[in-house]
Formats: C-alpha cells, structure tokens, sequence
C-alpha cells in the first residue's frame, strides 16, 4: 500500500492536489481512499458533500473520509471515563455527559492518526491519499507517536509493571479496582497504538509531498519545513508548486506574475536539485466538481511516483581505522547553522534544527564514546563520537550500526 501526505504552507492549494492525486489514481484503477479534515473545502473540491467518518464514493474506484475530530473526542473520552470509573468514583468526582462534551485542542492531531492506522490496518486501498495541516503542524503531528511512546517509557516504564502482580491482592483489600493497575493497563492500550500508528508512518511506502504557491517567500517557507521531514526521518518525495500562470502573456500584470513565479521557480530547482519539482497551471479560477480536477491530472500534478527511500536515513560510518572516529550521518536538507542545535543527554542525542526538536536514542557503539564535534556539509549533520578507552572493548571490533 501507498501513503502519500499533502501539505505544505498554508493557502497554497494542498486540498485540491489531494483530491486530483487520489482522483488520478482511480483513474488508473487503484482503489484510493482520501482523508481529509477540511470536509467543506474537500466536499466543494469533489462536488460531493462528504459524510463524517464514513466513506463517500466520488467516482469509481475513489472514496473520501471526512474526520469527525468532535466526535472521536467525545467517543474517547466516555471510553477513558468508563474505564477510570472506579477510580473516579474513590475521588468523589462527578462523571460528565455526551452532550456536554466539547473538543480540546489537539483532538485533530489524534483524530488524523487513528484514521490513519485504522484505514492502513484495513487492507482496503491501495493509495491513501491525506490532506494534511499546514506543514509546521504536519512535522509536529508526524512526530508524535515516537515522541509520546518515549513519555510513556520514562513515565511508566514496562520493568515497573511487574509489581502489578500485588495489586490485585491490594484492590480485594481496598474492594476497588487500584487506580495504578488502570493506569498500566491505559499505558499498554496507549503504547499498542502509537507503536502501530509509527509502524504506518515510517513505512517505505508512505511519503510526503510539499505544495506551495510560486511566490516570493515560496524557497523561505519551504527550506525549513524540509528540514524539519528530514529531521524525522521522513522522505519529501516531490514538491508541487501550484497556480502557475502562462509565460509570454502581452498583459503587463501577467507578464510581471509569470517572471517572478519564473524566478521563483528557478530558485527551488536550484535548492532542490534532488527533489522533482512539478508545476500545475494556474485554470484562472479554483477547480469545482470532479470535471474540472481532471484538467489539473494529465500533469505532473497527477503522478503518484516511486515510493522513495526506504529505512533509517540516520547511518553510522565506521572510521576508526583510518581517523579513530564513528560519524553518525544525519540528512538535513535545507537546514542552516543559526538554528541548528546538538545536545547529549547521557544514551541520547537532541537534534534541534530551527523550531523542531528530536530525541534519538544513541547505537550501542556510539554509547561508549564521547561526542568530539560535528558539522554541516552539503545538507549532512556530521557528529563525530570518539571511543571511549575506558568503556570501549580492548578486544573485538563492535558493530558500528548495532542500535537499540
């Protein structure tokens, strides 16, 4: 199965793209499925009114979820509320009712990735196309299930959980279930998700696209999104640059539209020379209906691709031999030295890289060496580790690539 996620800066078109993606892979007989929490501007872009949280046929072979983020929050919680009953009950806490249930913020953000997992685990498609948030909030959200698997490991390590053999002794002397078995079993269910929610994400089939208008700040906006992708391991497989208006017109105005989206353009090919950049025109209005996405799918626009690298981007470089040192090599894009950032924190590394920061737990080999610099070349994060002669082994080679 194929996954590909549309965002990019805000305004830039990405429902749209999505819709003519997932329309130009029906077209080629896949089975597509396109989801998407923006139901009004998705339901004008189709020409259909989507339904939430089912699946509306658009035409054959093609399908679109609307996500209830509502009402997957008021389904969670009365769940959570059910579960912690007991434990509700000892705090004298009064439970609350459906309709007085309103979304917190974020719910989105979870509402997405269950939809994700569900519909990746069903076997049904063979395309999922996702029209995502904005990019910063995309990479955030991409972030996640790693991220809140690490909490629930240093909140509530699993080592710990083999005390809950007292707790049932302990909850028929209290005559209730004991809050901290519910917790762990809360965890359990918490860490089952994310961990296949992440197993989806970081899939070799599943990529990002970028779309962005052909404007001025176009390059800026896009330089630390992709770094930010590339900071979480995830492969940007194309940029799509939107709305571009002929060349060659006699009019002053569109002749001066077409040379700066001409330059701009220049200027993306230039920063991202292995990215394939494709151009959609500009059709003088915003497509409607599913006639007027098949303009936009003969192009490059509709092109689903090749599913692009696969695996750990993040590698180990064995140069012991000749320089005494492990480079741990991490492909960063579009990333600059202002806003780059690189901590230690005893077996883990912190890569931050502008407004992103990541976690990663060091290899085996890397933990028993000391960090002795690092630099930026060619959109690589080079950090280099020296052996430490006090924990290396004075016998054997390790494997440099060995990781927890």
């Amino acid at each position: 199965m194929q996954t590909v996620l549309f965002t990019g800066p805000g305004g830039a078109g990405r429902t749209t793209l999505a819709a003519a993606t997932a329309l130009a892979g029906a077209r080629r007989g896949a089975r597509v499925l396109l989801l998407t929490t923006g139901g009004e501007a998705a339901g004008a872009v189709l020409g259909t009114a989507l339904a939430a949280d089912a699946a509306t046929p658009i035409v054959p072979g093609l399908y679109a979820r609307r996500i209830d983020s509502g009402d997957r929050f008021r389904q969670e919680f009365l769940a959570f509320q059910e579960r912690a009953g007991a434990a509700l009950d000892l705090l004298g806490a009064a439970p609350l009712d459906e309709d007085e249930l309103t979304e917190l913020p974020g719910s989105e953000t979870f509402a997405l990735l269950h939809a994700l997992r569900t519909e990746h685990a069903s076997g049904a498609w063979d395309l999922l196309v996702l029209d995502m948030p904005p990019a910063a909030e995309t990479i955030r959200l991409l972030a996640l299930p790693a991220q809140a698997r690490r909490y629930l490991r240093r909140l509530l390590p699993p080592e710990r959980q083999a005390a809950r053999a007292l707790r049932p002794v302990l909850a028929q002397l209290a005559g209730v279930p004991m809050p901290a078995q519910k917790l762990y079993e809360a965890a359990d269910r918490w860490e089952r998700e994310l961990a296949a929610v992440q197993r989806v994400i970081e899939a070799p089939g599943t990529r990002v696209r970028l779309v962005t208008d052909a404007g001025p700040l176009a390059l800026a906006q896009l330089r630390p999104l992709r770094a930010g992708l590339a900071l979480y391991g995830r492969h940007t497989d194309a940029i799509v640059v939107n709305r571009l208006v002929p060349t060659g017109s006699a009019d002053p105005f569109l002749a001066a539209l077409s040379g700066g989206q001409q330059t701009a353009l220049k200027a993306l090919r230039e920063e991202f020379p292995d990215v394939p950049v494709h151009e959609v025109p500009h059709l003088g209005r915003d497509p409607q209906g599913v006639e007027e996405l098949d303009e936009l799918i003969d192009g490059p626009a509709g092109e689903i691709g090749d599913t692009g690298p696969g695996g750990d981007p993040w590698t180990v470089e064995d140069r012991l031999a000749a320089d005494g040192i492990l480079l741990w090599r991490v492909p960063l894009p579009g990333a600059r030295r202002e806003g780059l950032g690189l901590v230690r924190r005893g077996d883990e590394i912190v890569v931050t890289v502008g407004p992103f920061r990541r976690i990663r737990t060091l290899p085996s080999a890397l933990r028993r060496c000391s960090v002795s610099g690092a630099g930026l070349h060619d959109g690589v994060l080079d950090i280099r580790f020296t052996p430490d002669p006090g924990l290396w082994p004075r016998s054997g080679a390790a494997d440099p690539g060995e990781s927890s």
